[in-house]
């Protein structure tokens, strides 16, 4: 009796398929951003508890959806604006779900960096809060005349890395989609306009 012989999983004319690629890590200099940031306002609790009552607003933009939803309702004559609102906030944060799942990138771990607040999610780049905060600011800036992504988004920014959750590149970045979105959704706006 001869021993069975391994068999691998081309010889079964099966397609094996390699590991993924290692994610994105941050640079040592985004770690030292976000330690300056933790160790200077990040020290205040009465910034981190803001920060975490920004995280909860902004969780899968549903503080966002909720205004555009109120806006609808009292601003019959704008309605259709408002709910430009609700699908760029939505749809900045959809993309970046999804670009979170490519790029795979993981959430700060260094030792040196106090997370404070819980997350869906272990992935980090792009910040979805980042993301449609923006798209909802420029669309409600435009919407009300006010300026409010200079109000808004700096704010949403920073609370992300005050909170140990995402790094610099990761706001930038979200913050950078979340414009792109509130664009297309304005060059929507202008072709059914028409």
């Amino acid at each position: 009796m001869t021993a069975a012989q391994p068999v691998s999983g081309q010889d079964r004319g099966l397609h094996v398929v390699p590991d993924t690629p290692p994610a994105p890590v941050a640079s040592p200099a985004e770690v030292k951003i976000i330690n300056l940031v933790q160790g200077t306002i990040g020290q205040d609790p009465r910034v981190i508890k803001a920060a975490r009552g920004m995280s909860h607003f902004g969780e899968h933009s549903l503080g966002w959806l909720g205004i555009a939803a109120v806006g609808a309702l009292v601003d019959k004559p704008r309605r259709r604006e408002w709910a430009g609102v609700a699908v760029g906030a939505f749809g900045a944060h959809a993309a970046s779900v999804v670009i979170k799942r490519v790029v795979r990138r993981k959430r700060p771990h260094d030792p040196s960096v106090q997370v404070n607040v819980s997350t869906p999610s272990k992935l980090s780049f792009p910040s979805s809060h980042a993301t449609s905060t923006t798209a909802a600011a420029v669309l409600l800036g435009r919407l009300t005349g006010l300026p409010l992504p200079a109000v808004l988004v700096p704010p949403m920014l920073l609370s992300r890395v005050v909170l140990g959750v995402h790094y610099p590149s990761d706001v930038l970045a979200g913050s950078a989609l979340g414009a792109a979105s509130a664009a297309a959704v304005l060059a929507a706006e202008k072709r059914f306009a028409k």
